[in-house]
């Protein structure tokens, strides 16, 4: 199921080469199933992190197959806009989300 209007891009073919900017994410499992969805003020360093750590051993994220993300200027704001109404439609917040709060 995707929840953000971008196109969904596989882990690491793509995420090594996002611009420095603010954003939000969302990770899915090869199922397409939303993980984890976040925010950050600069999506190259959090997704370098990700990538060269393999998710720092979070072993929920490292379900990530595929992803989406967009560039906003408020990246908390809309990432908590987002879970709010991932909760509002599945009555629980992305597993990750959930683990790591």
């Amino acid at each position: 199921m995707e929840i953000l209007d971008s196109k969904v891009l596989v882990w690491l073919q793509s995420a090594q080469y996002v611009k420095a900017m603010s954003g939000v994410y969302v990770l899915y499992d090869k199922n397409l199933d939303v993980i984890y969805v976040g925010g950050s003020e600069n999506l190259q360093k959090t997704f370098e992190s990700y990538v060269n750590t393999d998710f720092e051993g979070d072993i929920c994220k490292q379900k990530t197959h595929t992803y989406q993300r967009i560039f906003v200027e408020n990246p908390i704001e809309r990432k908590t806009e987002i879970l709010e109404d991932y909760k509002k439609e599945h009555g629980k917040i992305p597993c990750c989300n959930d683990e790591t709060g």
